[in-house]
């Protein structure tokens, strides 16, 4: 898919002075060097108005500005890739945008018009096209984002919001397999909660936990479900699946667990390629029992960020169990493989998911 010509108004100002050459691309600390430029439209009086570019800088805030006391902020995640080292391509861009839109309903926020939000990436990644790496398993990553800012001290919903984007170029958020812990305790989310938008506040609620399992070291928390602690619902900042015997399974998304955009490419290619998936609950025992029977082959978390991040030991209940590094046979190889591939044009786009920018 090829973007087309921009229909939105975008007022651009252009930074005085790059800050590319201070950039060391092989060594990318993720999420910490931001590229030149940012995007930024506000919404007041029922409409979105004054849609720019302007240079990336801090941005002037209100101490009574509603997101700060409140919490209605949601935001996506999403990379650019370079196609064949050169154009520069997106991954399933609206479905970022759709989710987007279903957080902000969630959340009590205004619907993002569609134009808006392609525009915006559009013109913001073609004028910040030489912050996309070149280096194969890097990317530009994009944080596009909403938040309230009625300057009030009650609770009610904001009837004024900004909608921003802006993007960093990075490495690999995991350079190893991972360590999980099965949480038993703390919750993420819960039933009629905000579990599956993707709202600020579900990321602060996971922090202390999540640090207490870093501090037995691990690198993330599996969630289980608020209610009994029973049952399998996401890990940390992906969804999770497991190859059980001669079956793929996975939480189905539900109003606690995020619709992760690479987790819906992960099924759509497994059963592409013939395999059983089954979109079910998953129950903490099923998966212990069979880490005891050896009939979990691998586990693995799906996400924009992590990608694919293999799981190398699960943690339950004071007690530590180890999976074999996949290899090459192993699906979860082949489709992180198959999926870089795609991104990066060395395959077939048979999904029509890829969108060009430059």
């Amino acid at each position: 898919m090829i973007a087309e010509k921009v229909s939105t108004p975008i007022r651009v100002e252009l930074t005085k002075k790059s800050r590319l050459p201070q950039v060391d691309f092989d060594n990318i600390v993720f999420g910490r060097q931001f590229s030149d430029h940012m995007f930024m439209v506000d919404y007041t009086d029922g409409k979105w108005h004054d849609a720019r570019i302007v240079p990336y800088a801090p941005i002037p805030l209100s101490p009574a500005m509603h997101a700060l006391h409140y919490g209605q902020s949601i935001f996506e995640g999403m990379k650019a890739y370079r196609y064949n080292r050169e154009e520069i391509y997106l991954f399933r861009p609206e479905e970022n945008f759709k989710r987007l839109n279903n957080s902000a309903e969630r959340m009590c926020m205004p619907q993002l018009p569609k134009e808006i939000f392609m525009d915006a990436l559009n013109e913001l990644i073609r004028l910040d096209q030489d912050w996309v790496p070149r280096k194969e398993g890097s990317s530009l990553y994009i944080r596009p984002f909403m938040f309230a800012t009625d300057e009030f001290i009650g609770v009610k919903p904001s009837e004024t919001y900004r909608f921003m984007i802006f993007t960093c170029p990075v490495n690999s958020y995991y350079t190893e397999p991972v360590r999980v812990k099965i949480e038993t305790v703390y919750s993420r989310a819960c039933e009629g909660g905000v579990g599956r938008a993707k709202a600020a506040g579900n990321y602060a609620a996971a922090l202390y936990p999540a640090r207490l399992g870093q501090q037995e070291g691990y690198h993330q928390l599996v969630w289980t479900d608020a209610k009994e602690h029973k049952y399998i619902e996401e890990s940390g900042t992906m969804n999770i699946m497991f190859n059980i015997g001669d079956k793929l399974v996975t939480p189905p998304t539900s109003g606690t667990i995020l619709p992760g955009i690479t987790r819906n490419s992960v099924i759509t290619i497994a059963r592409d390629w013939g395999l059983n998936v089954e979109e079910t609950s998953v129950h903490v025992d099923e998966v212990i029992n069979a880490l005891k029977k050896g009939t979990l082959k691998e586990a693995f978390g799906m996400g924009t960020a992590a990608t694919i991040a293999h799981i190398k030991l699960i943690g339950y209940r004071n007690k530590k169990y180890e999976l074999s590094d996949p290899d090459s046979s192993y699906f979860s190889h082949k489709v992180s493989k198959y999926l870089e591939d795609l991104r990066r044009g060395y395959v077939e786009d048979k999904f029509n998911w890829t969108y060009q920018v430059v």
